[in-house]
């Protein structure tokens, strides 16, 4: 064990030393609450609004001191802080955009609130921004914080264009090379990935561009570097994309079940008569019911 013990003391040695994870999480917490909350009074007047940035201001500048020590510091915390109400008017208008496409919205403090799509895209306009500053580490740490609350993970690299939707959510997964374009709505369980996972292919794009006003529904997969879905297409449930479509396109997975209606002089369904089949060669599913006739 000995050797093993000199290993370990010698990896800390080496790596750079960061804050406890839970330290970036308060920070998250508490621009989110001062950013898009209302669950307090507490900044309702503008000096107390001030003086909260400034301790932001302080606590990011700490950040960047611990994650890129060979930054300059202040600078990095200036551009920052110079984007937030570009990036806030953004994420606002992502909110009233779930706000008006969900019917299920029944206020636009709602979205604020309980949405974990917006609190997913929120985090994600602020965490591309430490992405273009070359503040990758924190970038990554931060939207992981939201992949860990909500589910969703949204990778800072990817560059996503203004009033952006996100439907309840879980599993979405968007890599970090993708482009999508304005007024896209995509549902849970969605992937924009990648078609190889080679290392030697990581800087090349790697991962799909969607175009204005698609819609994606859930559980569907778009992957390439080279696959464009083109404006105004919607993409149905459990699709399986990797192939460019041309706008104003409809992709869906046939998914056949046919039932059948029970006759009047049926006397019994016996246990176990009904099934799902499923052929593997055309893709289609029926429900069948054994009918038992006199």
């Amino acid at each position: 064990m000995k050797s093993f013990y000199h290993e370990i003391a010698r990896q800390h040695q080496e790596l750079l030393i960061l804050p406890e994870k839970k330290v970036i999480h308060q920070f998250i917490d508490d621009f989110f609450l001062l950013l898009y909350s209302n669950t307090t009074k507490t900044y309702e007047t503008e000096a107390s609004v001030r003086y909260k940035f400034n301790l932001l201001e302080k606590q990011f500048d700490e950040l960047v001191t611990d994650f890129s020590p060979k930054s300059d510091s202040r600078q990095q915390t200036e551009i920052f802080f110079e984007a937030i109400p570009h990036l806030h008017k953004k994420a606002i208008n992502d909110a009233l955009t779930i706000f008006t496409k969900d019917p299920a919205a029944k206020s636009f403090e709602e979205v604020l609130y309980s949405y974990p799509g917006f609190f997913a895209i929120a985090v994600y306009r602020f965490s591309h921004q430490l992405w273009e500053q070359d503040l990758k580490l924190l970038a990554r740490t931060i939207s992981e914080y939201a992949h860990i609350k909500t589910s969703i993970e949204i990778h800072p690299g990817a560059q996503i264009g203004d009033n952006f939707a996100i439907d309840h959510g879980t599993g979405i997964v968007i890599g970090e090379t993708t482009i999508i374009g304005n007024d896209v709505q995509i549902y849970q369980g969605v992937t924009l990935g990648a078609m190889s996972v080679k290392k030697e292919d990581a800087f090349i794009k790697r991962h799909p561009t969607i175009e204005d006003n698609v819609v994606i529904y859930a559980n569907s997969s778009i992957l390439g570097g080279q696959t464009i879905v083109g404006k105004n297409s919607i993409i149905g449930g459990n699709v399986w994309l990797t192939n460019s479509i041309l706008p104003n396109s409809i992709v869906y997975h046939k998914n056949e079940i046919k039932i059948k209606t029970l006759s009047e002089n049926k006397k019994e369904i016996q246990k176990d008569t009904a099934s799902l089949t499923f052929n593997y060669n055309t893709g289609e599913r029926y429900l069948s019911v054994d009918e038992l006739f006199e």
